[in-house]
C-alpha cells in the first residue's frame, strides 16, 4: 500500500483509486457502521415525519379529476402554458393542478389535469381555450373540436396500488425463504431491513420534494426492490465465502472478514450501479426532458431515487447489520477473542518480551476417555531421563 505524505494529492486520489479497485479491505466500512446508522436513521426519520405530516403529491389517478388535451399550436404560434393557466383561471375561476406539453413535433400537445370539473364548467373551459389560444386542427384551421376532455375515477389508482402492495408482500415472503435457505436468518432479516430502508426513503423523497404520485411510481417503486436486492446478495454470496471455515482459524474475526468481502465488492456495486443508472437518467432526459412524457419521467424518477438508496443500503446498512446481528452469538464473541490474544502475543514477541508459548495438549487414548501423557524429567542433556523399554 503506497504511504503518501501531506501535500501530495495526486498521489493520495490515486492510492485510494488503487485500494478502491484491488478490495484489499483498507477502506473501514464495517468497523464505522456507528456513523452509518446514525446517518441512515435520521434521513429515514426524517423521510417518515415528511409521509405522517406533509403527506404524498397524489396524481389525478388517484383523487380523480378532469383532463384535457389539445394541440400546443394555435392560430399565433405555439401556445405558453402560462396562457393556458390563465384561461382556464378565467374560465372556472381557480388554477389547473398540472398544465404540461406532452410529445415532439407535429404531435406536441397540451394536457390539463384538474379536480373533476361538471358539464357545465368543461364546455366553458373548451370555449374560452379556443377563444383565447385558437388552437389548430390537422388542416391548420382553428377548431374547437380538437380540445377533448375526459373524467379520470380515482378508484383505478386505488386498484393499482392494492395489487402492488398484494406483489410486494408476496416478494418480500419469497425473498425471505430464498435467503433464509441459501444464506442463513441473519442475512434475511438484513436485506429485509436494507429492502424496508429503500422503500422508506424513496417514499420520502416524493414526499419531502413534491413529486406527484401516479399509478407510475408505484409499478416503479417495485423494480427498484430487485436491484436492491440483487446488489445485496453479491455482497453477502461474498461474505458467506470469506467466513466459511471462520472458526476454526485466528487469523480474522467475523467483522473483518465481512468488511473485506465489502471491499472486494464495492468496485463491482459502484460499477453496476453506473451502467443501470445510465439508461434510467437517459429515460429521464429523453423521455421526460424532450418528449415530456409524464410516464416515462414518473417511471425514471422513482427508479433513480430507489436505485441510488439501494446502493447505499446495499453496501453501508446490510453487512453491517449482519455483524451486529453474528456478533450476538457466543461463539462468534469467542472466536474474536482468541484472535485478539493471539495479535497481543505476537505484538509482544516483536517487541521483545518474554512471551511464554501455549503448551500442545497431548492425549493418550485410555478406554473410552483420555489421560494427559506426563511428562519426563529431563536431564542436564535436555534429554528424558529412566530406562528406557526394550
Amino acid at each position: 500500500m503506497k504511504v503518501t505524505t501531506p501535500g501530495t494529492e495526486g498521489t493520495r486520489r490515486e492510492s485510494v483509486f488503487h485500494r478502491l479497485y484491488v478490495g484489499t479491505g483498507a477502506f473501514d466500512i464495517v468497523g464505522k457502521r456507528a456513523r452509518w446508522y446514525v446517518s441512515l436513521g435520521l434521513l429515514v426519520l426524517v423521510c417518515i415525519g415528511s409521509i405522517g405530516f406533509k403527506g404524498f403529491n397524489l396524481g389525478i389517478d388517484f383523487e380523480g379529476g378532469t383532463k384535457l388535451q389539445m394541440p400546443a399550436v394555435g392560430a399565433q404560434g405555439p401556445i405558453e402554458v402560462n396562457r393556458v393557466q390563465d384561461a382556464f383561471q378565467e374560465a372556472v375561476g381557480h388554477r389547473a393542478e398540472t398544465v404540461q406539453v406532452v410529445g415532439t413535433g407535429a404531435n406536441q400537445t397540451i394536457q390539463i389535469r384538474t379536480e373533476s370539473l361538471n358539464a357545465e364548467q368543461v364546455g366553458a373551459v373548451k370555449q374560452t381555450l379556443f377563444t383565447e389560444l385558437q388552437p389548430l386542427d390537422a388542416q391548420g384551421r382553428p377548431s374547437q373540436q380538437v380540445i377533448s376532455d375526459s373524467a379520470v375515477s380515482g378508484t383505478w389508482g386505488g386498484e393499482i396500488t392494492q395489487q402492488a402492495l398484494i406483489a410486494l408482500g408476496v416478494f418480500l415472503v419469497l425473498v425471505t425463504v430464498f435467503l433464509a435457505f441459501y444464506f442463513e436468518k441473519w442475512m434475511a432479516v438484513a436485506a429485509l431491513i436494507a429492502l424496508l430502508h429503500d422503500v422508506v426513503v424513496t417514499a420520502g423523497v416524493y414526499s419531502l420534494i413534491g413529486f406527484e404520485v401516479t399509478p407510475s411510481t408505484v409499478i416503479g417503486l417495485l423494480t427498484i426492490l430487485g436491484f436492491s436486492l440483487y446488489d445485496t446478495v453479491v455482497v453477502f454470496d461474498k461474505v458467506k465465502e470469506n467466513t466459511r471455515g471462520l472458526l476454526g482459524l485466528t487469523r480474522r474475526t467475523y467483522p473483518e472478514a465481512a468488511n473485506l468481502a465489502v471491499n472486494q465488492t464495492l468496485m463491482r456495486s459502484i460499477n453496476t450501479s453506473v451502467i443501470a443508472l445510465l439508461p434510467v437518467g437517459g429515460l429521464l432526459v429523453v423521455g421526460a426532458g424532450m418528449l415530456g412524457v409524464g410516464m416515462l419521467r414518473d417511471l425514471a424518477l422513482v427508479q433513480l431515487v430507489g436505485m441510488l438508496a439501494g446502493v447505499i443500503s446495499s453496501i453501508l446498512l446490510a453487512t453491517p447489520l449482519l455483524v451486529d446481528f453474528k456478533m450476538r452469538e457466543p461463539k462468534y464473541r469467542e472466536h474474536a477473542a482468541k484472535v485478539e490474544a493471539r495479535r497481543e502475543r505476537a505484538a509482544a514477541k516483536a517487541a521483545g518480551e518474554d512471551v511464554p508459548e501455549e503448551a500442545p495438549k497431548q492425549t493418550v487414548s485410555a478406554g473410552a476417555g483420555t489421560q494427559r501423557r506426563p511428562s519426563r524429567p529431563a536431564g542436564k542433556s535436555g534429554r528424558p531421563t529412566g530406562k528406557r523399554r526394550r
